[in-house]
């Protein structure tokens, strides 16, 4: 799949930014996600670097309106964006079905456990590689995550990749985001991410 010019590295706006205390390296899963985030973080005068990386988003059509949308906060916030592009249908899936094999906990909570950890694996492995001071996941601003286990996930690959891993409960800013999000046009999404939340989303809407 060919990475649009927009979502390649804009790392050359380094420079401009990081004047801060933190070398910040930011997990970005949206762009409603994201933009409390960080002001809290620009409040605590760290700058961070966004870093997309969502093989759990499904469909593809999903994937590309989160990353565009995601793109153009970076944009309006003067931030720098990585991106690792990988639309990861098949492995997820794949990986998945292998934790769950016999059975999945309550809540989704294998299931889950696995898109977090991918995803921050690959996050605090990028930060030690480059060099960054800490990671952090905007995950931590939703109320419908896992917090805790995202929580253990994210000091569990601080310890092994030897970095720290920047904790934040930002829940209290969720719907101020949203909102914020809503007005700036940015795209908002409807569910999760991986094709197994949008299935428990219309689940949920037939119950109602």
């Amino acid at each position: 799949m060919k990475i649009p010019a927009a979502w390649r590295d804009i790392s050359h706006l380094h420079n401009l930014c990081y004047n801060k205390n933190m070398k910040l390296l930011l997990h970005t899963c949206c762009a409603p996600c994201s933009i409390q985030c960080v002001d809290a973080l620009l409040a605590e005068n760290i700058a961070p670097h966004l870093f997309w990386y969502n093989p759990n988003i499904h469909p593809y059509t999903e994937y590309r309106s989160r990353g565009n949308s995601l793109y153009a906060l970076a944009a309006a916030k003067n931030l720098p964006l990585t991106v690792e592009d990988e639309y990861g249908l098949r492995s997820f899936i794949k990986g998945v079905s292998a934790v769950e094999e016999n059975g999945d906990s309550p809540g989704g909570k294998k299931r889950c456990g696995y898109c977090y950890r991918l995803r921050l694996k690959k996050t605090a492995r990028v930060a030690m590689e480059r060099g960054f001071d800490a990671f952090s996941t905007t995950l931590l601003i939703s109320p419908y995550q896992n917090h805790d286990l995202l929580r253990e996930i994210g000091e569990d690959l601080a310890v092994f990749y030897g970095i720290e891993f920047l904790y934040r409960d930002f829940r209290p800013r969720f719907r101020e985001g949203r909102n914020q999000a809503r007005g700036a046009g940015y795209y908002m999404q409807k569910y999760c991410g991986c094709i197994f939340s949008e299935e428990e989303r219309y689940l949920q809407e037939g119950k109602r």
